[in-house]
């Protein structure tokens, strides 16, 4: 066979074992070993992969992983959501859907600290479900809200998903969580709209809550002011050159932790509970990296992403048509595989094409977070859907039914990138 056949091979293989229930990482260690050792030889491979699981778990940068994870999960356990929420719903929930646009604006703040996705619904569908249930709301909105708004933290800094596509591509992590910030927005925004044009066709759907006295809501604008605090320091050090990400993720962490222990938040059971989920992520992490390097390397020797990329050069295409072909696959991979595993093992694929379609990277990579975004509330794959489900008790096709408003959102959102990226690229753009 020749090298391309046997990287299609290869690449199929790859999907077959996950079928198979294989985790995703050890699917690719398992093919890229198995490749790398019938293209060059078996000794060769075996030093391919003791070289690359000790080039991830060694290297220094990749510490940036864990820091951000457990910085999430400390301010995951600590309160520090559901102070947002209340600050948040102390100003809007007395207007028609109030509650569902305070859980919008909370969720973004508290993805300023935490870019878990899963952790983010898991708070929102206990904090916010509850009192929203209390004035009426209807299960759609109540729980189609709650799943959307955890995906924020996909585009939002500090976004694993983002800093994953940092490592793959080297491309600058700071720039790339500037990069999330403006869209994040703008999706946080359309949501907060969608919430209040549903509430006015169909108040019956929404109720209103209780009106605070300015008293009230003053007194909660300091947990706000602490998340905006920690966030301009971690991004605005990184930016500034003050830290690298690892040190930005070390000094959020303490700040956070600091934080939530001057606020009674956090006690030394959630704090051991808080480093052992984050070494759950993270050791999953770096074996998705491991496994994506060595395939990786035998994917190269087959010269795949290279060809594929001189071939669709030479087609006589809109470059915009292979970007939404590209990202269809993306899309329909994510259906198959969880969505961040497909996008580590899609990306070193595709990146090559779209950069000589002469796409800027930065924009791309808030794309291919855009497509994670979709991919985490369309099923079958949709793990924000499956969270929300097992903590509410609501049937499945209820919270899809208040999903979709909100997945028209992201398409929206997404079109809007393709004909204005410089709504990704501005901010930036001013950090050259």
């Amino acid at each position: 066979m020749s090298e391309v056949t046997v990287g299609l091979v290869g690449i199929g293989a790859v999907l077959l074992l996950f079928v198979t229930g294989i985790e995703i990482g050890f699917a690719m260690a398992i093919v890229g070993f198995l490749g790398f050792a019938y293209l060059v030889s078996f000794h060769s491979a075996l030093i391919l992969v003791g070289r690359d699981f000790y080039d991830v778990v060694s290297s220094y940068g990749y510490t940036v992983f864990p820091l951000f994870i457990l910085m999430g999960q400390i301010a995951f356990h600590s309160g520090i959501a559901a102070r947002l929420y209340t600050s948040a719903y102390r100003f809007v929930g007395h207007i028609p859907g109030g509650l569902a646009m305070a859980t919008v604006a909370a969720a973004t703040g508290f993805k300023a600290i935490c870019g878990s996705s899963t952790a983010t619904a898991a708070t929102f569908a206990s904090v916010a479900i509850p009192e929203m249930d209390k004035y009426g709301y209807d299960k759609r909105l109540s729980t189609g809200v709650v799943a959307t708004v955890g995906t924020l933290g996909v585009i939002m800094p500090p976004s694993v998903t983002l800093i994953l596509y940092g490592v793959i591509t080297e491309q600058p992590i700071g720039k790339l969580f500037l990069a999330g910030l403006m869209p994040g927005l703008l999706l946080a925004a359309l949501y907060i709209a969608i919430i209040f044009f549903w509430a006015k066709i169909n108040p019956s759907i929404a109720g209103r809550g209780e009106l605070s006295t300015w008293r009230a809501r003053l007194s909660t604008l300091p947990e706000t002011l602490w998340v905006v605090a920690v966030f301009l320091l971690v991004v605005g050090g990184i930016m500034k050159g003050f830290f690298t990400p690892t040190e930005a993720g070390s000094v959020g962490t303490f700040f956070v932790l600091l934080l939530s222990v001057l606020r009674k938040g956090m006690n030394f059971k959630t704090y051991v509970r808080s480093l052992y989920e984050s070494l759950q992520t993270a050791c999953m992490i770096f074996m998705l990296l491991v496994g994506s390097f060595i395939l990786g390397h035998f994917i190269a020797i087959t010269n795949i992403p290279q060809i594929t990329a001189d071939w669709v050069s030479t087609l006589n295409l809109n470059r915009y048509f292979v970007f939404f072909l590209i990202f269809m696959i993306y899309q329909i991979g994510g259906s198959f595989i969880e969505d961040l595993a497909f996008m580590i093992l899609a990306t070193p694929i595709f990146y090559p094409t779209l950069m000589k379609l002469g796409f800027d990277p930065l924009w791309l990579g808030i794309m291919i977070g855009l497509t994670v975004m979709i991919g985490v509330v369309l099923p079958p794959m949709a793990i924000v859907v499956f969270v929300v489900k097992n903590i509410t008790k609501v049937p499945i096709a209820t919270i899809y039914k208040g999903v979709y408003p909100f997945l028209a959102a992201m398409v929206f959102a997404g079109i809007l990138l393709v004909f204005f990226p410089q709504i990704a690229l501005w901010l930036p753009s001013m950090f050259k």
